[in-house]
């Protein structure tokens, strides 16, 4: 897997890619403190088209609306599927947002129309979730 960008969002993402098993490789000229701890492949340095070569899936996820464009089309050139933080448009995949504790878990999708309103709803669940005993939720 290949994340575009090592910000807030990409952080995220980054970490369920992770949680669920997969490799990761990030590259970004600069990164947030948290990814020091996960177990991934960084490639501090700006984006390269070529980057996308052998990847199984691309997560473009900068702030820089340029690089995930550039980073989308490199990938859907190559028949790479592709996530766009902030283009539901050339998504050719969404990830809903997600709530968990323990084994439950809880997926909120608006099908890319209102990312923020999922966010809003995924965290309302959370509250919900952290109001349970630790038995249900495990």
């Amino acid at each position: 897997m290949l994340v575009v960008g090592a910000g807030k969002v990409a952080l995220r993402k980054t970490r369920a890619l992770v949680e669920a098993g997969a490799r990761v490789t990030v590259v970004a000229p600069d990164h947030a403190p948290g990814f020091d701890s996960l177990p991934v492949t960084m490639l501090s340095r700006a984006f390269l088209p070529e980057d996308v070569e052998g990847a199984f899936l691309v997560f473009a996820a900068t702030s820089d609306r340029a690089v995930n464009h550039l980073a989308a089309e490199s990938a859907k050139a190559r028949g790479i599927p592709v996530n766009v933080a902030d283009a539901p448009g050339e998504c050719d995949f969404l990830c809903p947002a997600r709530a968990r504790r323990g084994h439950v878990q809880v997926a909120v999708s608006t099908g890319g129309r209102s990312p923020r309103e999922a966010v809003r709803v995924r965290r309302a669940v959370e509250e919900l979730l952290a109001g349970l005993p630790a038995g249900e939720a495990e």
